[in-house]
């Protein structure tokens, strides 16, 4: 009888989710966007998103050997990790560069805290704020295609830093008109990162996540309704605000971290606002044309206190009795 019950400490619940699960959807997830900005870029974008990965892969194994701990490679984390990171670079940067860039954020933002589940920056992106602070221009020069290609210079401004710099009426001039500037910005014919060229191909991997239940509407949602309000009110374009830059990659895949984010769904509809709204603070005043990955870091830091603010209900007890 001993061999036919299995018995555990309360609740007894039990779910077919998995880190591995979990972390292997979110890189088939990413697969799409990634491949076609092979298709766009070249091989050489290939070449960059392989790095990472073996980077993250070897960082990981080598932290956790120097801290006795089991290696997990096949967990899939790294492989994540070290897919962001690639995300987040631009397809003609020097090889070597994202190589230091992946091992901070790995090393220092995910291992200095004590591993996978403890740290409360995402470590994808202390990497890409740590090669924008040592790199800042390699990590802003950018290879043209399409529309943008118009342009004979290898280090002209993206859609969104020419939004910043010219106007709306100077980008929809560039590209003919609005309905083609939409159009590219949503299927990806333009320059940018690696992984932030396709809109279309990054939701749809959103959406992929969102039916295997890897992640809930919360975050994603409010944080592109935030922008998109906050960029009508600041006299600018919604659609531009959500299709150009890194903003689909961050709303979908970075700020949706299980591990940097809130709880509950309160919690998780206040952290995409305050995302928004960060975002759209430090496009419209800082001197940098994008503002996502900063957001989500700073987003990160009132994680503790929206977990304590909107704490899960106890089970058979009134909600105000659940507050710490």
């Amino acid at each position: 009888m001993a061999g036919l019950l299995s018995t555990s400490s309360s609740p007894h619940l039990r779910a077919n989710d998995s880190v591995p699960r979990i972390m292997w959807s979110v890189v088939a997830a990413l697969v799409p966007a990634c491949a076609y900005s092979v298709y766009i870029y070249g091989w050489y974008s290939a070449a960059l998103i392989g790095i990472c990965v073996a980077t993250a892969a070897l960082t990981e194994a080598a932290c956790q050997a120097v801290r006795r701990q089991r290696i997990t490679l096949g967990d899939g984390s790294a492989v994540v990790m070290g897919m962001l990171v690639a995300c987040n670079i631009p397809p003609v940067i020097a090889w070597w560069i994202p190589i230091i860039g992946t091992i901070a954020g790995m090393a220092i933002g995910k291992h200095c805290f004590g591993g996978l589940g403890c740290n409360i920056f995402n470590p994808a992106l202390v990497g890409r704020a740590f090669l924008l602070a040592a790199y800042p221009k390699d990590m802003t020069t950018w290879k043209i295609v399409g529309a943008a290609a118009q342009i004979d210079a290898t280090t002209t401004a993206t859609p969104l830093m020419m939004f910043k710099e010219h106007g709306l009426d100077y980008l929809v001039q560039h590209f003919g008109d609005k309905a083609m500037l939409y159009k590219d910005l949503f299927i990806g014919n333009i320059g940018g990162c690696i992984g932030e060229t396709s809109a279309a191909l990054l939701l749809a991997g959103g959406i992929f996540m969102l039916v295997r239940g890897i992640i809930s509407w919360y975050i994603p949602v409010t944080y592109l309704a935030t922008l998109a309000l906050a960029s009508i009110i600041g006299g600018g374009d919604p659609l531009v605000a959500i299709l150009a830059g890194g903003v689909m990659l961050g709303a979908w895949f970075m700020a949706t971290d299980m591990v940097t984010s809130p709880f509950t769904p309160r919690g998780q509809l206040v952290f995409g606002v305050g995302c928004g709204l960060l975002t759209f603070l430090i496009r419209k005043f800082g001197g940098y044309p994008e503002g996502v990955s900063y957001a989500i870091l700073i987003m990160n830091t009132t994680v503790p206190w929206l977990d304590r603010a909107f704490p899960r209900r106890v089970f058979g007890t009134h909600l105000s009795k659940s507050r710490p």
